[in-house]
């Protein structure tokens, strides 16, 4: 490691373990460069790497000192509330200075482009730099079959309302399934029909049933970490629905909006398995940077690229926004941020089920089997009325979502749920949020 990257590193670990206090006067450079063994040039050179990075702040005749957090007032009622219930990331792992740094970069590098309409597929640059971001994820596209959406949810709409090549009209969906798309569904008056998938995963050979008889346009699908279950797809389930795809000449719209929080070393995507371009892949930004960035990826197969294009219209989507992610993509900040992201959530699911272990003896609830994500399916027994267990988990500060959120009005074969989400809970959160859910089960039961 170069000297100007060790003195980067060491003093970014320092003031985040505390030991440069917020508002504390650094070294000066002259003093900074007898601790670390360099020139003034070099000492210089990290500390304004520091302070581009919003890390420092430098005062003429005075020297460099740590830029001082903001006390948040609504800290300490938020930690009085166990939420088991948001699907929104830990903003306390925003990479907030990171992305600020990217966003001043972004503008140095392309200063009047980012202030025009753009262009409806995104910024290009973006997109080539997606090439080689989604080929790690064994998503081997070009640029031209690329779209950058103003998140997932623009591109689902958009796919949900234009006419497919195979000429047909409803669209399939797991139940339990993602919410928000079925009332975007129902309000559009657009066909609708369910298939159940339970956390051992979806009957295949329902599956191919509907495939085959039932007028599908597409079949809409969260393989891997799903809402709200938190399980994922084996191997052989993602082969067969691709094969099935092709077979029956049904689309799969793939959203692996959680691809990022992976702790697999490998999980080909469907879209990988499917060799008749029938699997539209979905990915979204929004889990790992901010909600607020709402930027999401659409990868198109040549036959639907161009009515894509044609619905989407025009360009929609922070032209500036775009541009700091490519650079926070191309600079490395993404991949460590996805790891710090992923580790941090991977313990809280361990946290979670130690906790279920320490306090399930009876046996009365039943996980999801998972290690990675954000959600795990807590199944209850028939004898517990769900709207009173929540009622009493509410006067407790903890809050969850009941399984029946996540179905479909008239879906008859519904299993009785509490979706938990890790994401907004602290390990020592959770374990208490675990052992109050029990103990009113076990009231309840």
């Amino acid at each position: 490691m170069k000297k100007y990257d060790t003195i980067l590193t060491d003093m970014e670990h320092k003031i985040s373990q505390g030991q440069y206090k917020s508002g504390q006067k650094l070294p000066s450079i002259r003093d900074a460069m007898a601790l670390y063994g360099c020139s003034v040039s070099t000492v210089a050179r990290a500390y304004a790497e520091l302070e581009k990075r919003h890390v420092i702040y430098s005062i003429p005749q005075s020297g460099f000192y740590v830029v001082e957090h903001t006390h948040d007032s609504t800290t300490d009622k938020v930690s009085e509330v166990i939420d088991m219930a948001s699907a929104s990331p830990d903003a306390n792992l925003f990479p907030y200075r990171d992305f600020q740094h990217c966003l001043n970069k972004a503008i140095d590098k392309y200063k009047y482009q980012l202030f025009t309409y753009g262009d409806s597929m995104g910024l290009d640059t973006l997109r080539q730099t997606l090439v080689s971001h989604l080929a790690n994820d064994q998503v081997f596209a070009k640029a031209d079959g690329i779209f950058i959406t103003s998140g997932i949810q623009q591109a689902m709409e958009i796919l949900a309302r234009m006419p497919f090549p195979n000429g047909k009209s409803t669209i399939l969906i797991e139940q339990p399934g993602y919410d928000i798309y079925f009332s975007y569904l129902a309000a559009e008056g657009i066909p609708v029909r369910g298939i159940a998938r339970t956390a051992k995963g979806i009957h295949l050979q329902e599956l191919e049933e509907q495939f085959r008889s039932g007028d599908i346009k597409f079949f809409y699908t969260m393989p891997r970490f799903h809402n709200p279950l938190g399980t994922s797809y084996s191997a052989e389930e993602r082969k067969t629905i691709a094969s099935l795809a092709s077979k029956y000449d049904v689309y799969i719209v793939e959203d692996d909006y959680m691809a990022d929080l992976g702790a697999e070393q490998r999980f080909d995507p469907i879209y990988a398995c499917n060799r008749t371009a029938h699997v539209i892949y979905l990915k979204s930004f929004s889990k790992i940077i901010f909600p607020g960035l709402r930027l999401g990826a659409a990868v198109l197969p040549e036959q639907l690229a161009a009515k894509f294009r044609s619905c989407k219209s025009y360009g929609d989507t922070s032209l500036l926004s775009q541009a700091a992610l490519e650079v926070y993509i191309k600079n490395g900040m993404y991949d460590r941020h996805k790891q710090r992201i992923s580790s941090q959530y991977s313990a809280r699911i361990h946290a979670l089920k130690e906790a279920v272990e320490r306090y399930n003896q009876a046996g009365l609830i039943e996980i999801s089997d998972v290690s990675s994500g954000v959600y795990v399916q807590f199944k209850l027994p028939r004898t517990v009325n769900l709207e009173s267990l929540i009622g009493r988990l509410e006067k407790r500060s903890i809050h969850v979502r009941a399984g029946k959120d996540f179905y479909l009005p008239d879906f008859p074969d519904r299993e009785k749920f509490l979706r938990i989400s890790i994401s907004r809970a602290e390990p020592e959160q959770i374990d208490k949020g675990v052992k109050a859910i029990i103990e009113e089960v076990h009231r309840l039961h």
